[in-house]
């Protein structure tokens, strides 16, 4: 870049992590805070700059912003996406800053959700009032969604916006989710479900044996631990495998009672040739076997409770063709990534919407202590993100910069 260049994109940069900082002082943390408090804040910023913007519901509750730039030209809609609701803060006395501190030091911004992903919530919105005095050239449209309903593991932001009648679906969706060595183009999928073993219930010192619910569950958990799940499939191109995990294992109050009950919570990652379907069968079998190895009063009961597909984008598949391309062009090596958790990424697959999960600035701490983000590199990763929008919103051939 020209050194006028530099110092626009320096200025930039500047006013992008002011208005980051003014969102980390807010707390906002997904199930307890209220929302109200750092919403007003891009309310404001985004209202100062003449940007449309309106509130998301769902079910009910408050799940975040939108902000639309239409295009005076026919084309195609594309989205950014980035949450500004954050994880709890753990343990306060185990952080070395407090964690709405929102300053600046040694060149990282610090404070719970900095990296996750207030930081890039603050950069989408700048990318949107660079857009906005040009919306007349431009083919199809931009939306920025700030969702305040994601750590909840709802996705209600998302959920509203493709719900929302007014709004046009998106071709493709940028996540703001940190990382700098990576753009991440797919993730492993899930099935879930609580599991709930039934016993016979009876006093623990009775001379009776009663192999209790407890006893049964635990069981359970060993069929399960002990179940083959199938290796990576070369011909899928998608280099993870399936993983199962008991998350919770619930069951039982006191020392005097055999317990009739016992839930466990059970998460099983999934990818392409070991979906749902294959999921469910494996922990169906697993239970069946358990009935009929330990009988009990009741079969246990599978309760489903959340189904995600796996998804992988192509190399040159939009947006991550567009993404990939612009960062390195801003000289940032960068490499396509599955990533092995789930993301909005996957709810949006459901909806046949094709998304990058993941390209940011470096961090530290992410849903943990000290909670921090790199600012080195935002200038190009800033620039990267809104030369890749503008290059989805133009006609084909080279984008306007």
């Amino acid at each position: 870049m020209s050194s006028s260049e530099d110092e626009r994109a320096e200025a930039r940069a500047a006013s992008v992590i002011q208005l980051a900082q003014e969102l980390v002082r807010r707390p906002s943390r997904a199930g307890i805070d209220d929302y109200g408090p750092v919403l007003a804040v891009l309310e404001d910023w985004l209202g100062a700059r003449g940007l449309p913007w309106r509130r998301l519901h769902h079910q009910g509750e408050l799940a975040g912003l939108l902000v639309e730039i239409p295009g005076g030209r026919p084309g195609r809609w594309w989205a950014l996406d980035a949450c500004v609701d954050t994880a709890p803060y753990g343990d306060e006395s185990a952080w070395s800053f407090p964690p709405t501190c929102g300053d600046v030091v040694s060149g990282w911004l610090r404070g719970r959700g900095s990296a996750d992903s207030k930081l890039a919530a603050a950069m989408f919105c700048h990318i949107a009032a660079d857009l906005l005095p040009r919306a007349a050239e431009l083919h199809g449209g931009l939306a920025v969604l700030l969702d305040v309903d994601e750590h909840t593991g709802a996705f209600g932001g998302a959920r509203a916006y493709l719900a929302d009648e007014r709004a046009a679906r998106p071709s493709g969706v940028m996540i703001g989710y940190p990382g700098l060595e990576e753009v991440v183009v797919g993730g492993r999928g899930l099935w879930r479900a609580v599991v709930a073993v039934h016993g016979p219930s009876g006093h623990s010192g009775s001379s009776r044996t009663v192999v209790g619910a407890v006893s049964r569950a635990a069981h359970l958990v060993h069929l399960l631990d002990a179940a083959e799940l199938p290796g990576s499939d070369g011909s899928s191109g998608f280099p993870l495998t399936p993983k199962l995990t008991v998350t919770a294992f619930h069951g039982g109050a006191g020392f005097s009672v055999t317990p009739d009950l016992c839930e466990l919570n059970i998460d099983v990652r999934t990818v392409p040739g070991f979906g749902a379907d294959e999921a469910e069968a494996l922990i169906r079998k697993a239970v069946a076997e358990l009935d009929a190895e330990m009988p009990a009063p009741r079969p246990t009961d599978i309760t489903p409770v959340a189904s995600w597909p796996p998804f992988r984008l192509g190399q040159d598949e939009q947006p991550a063709a567009a993404l990939v391309g612009a960062a390195e062009a801003q000289g940032l090596r960068v490499r396509p990534k599955v990533a092995g958790p789930s993301n909005i990424g996957n709810l949006l697959a459901g909806e046949g919407i094709p998304a990058t999960a993941g390209f940011g600035v470096s961090y530290e701490g992410l849903h943990g202590t000290d909670e921090r983000a790199n600012l080195a590199a935002l200038p190009q990763v800033y620039a990267a993100y809104r030369q890749a929008a503008l290059s989805l919103l133009s006609p084909p051939g080279p984008a306007a910069s």
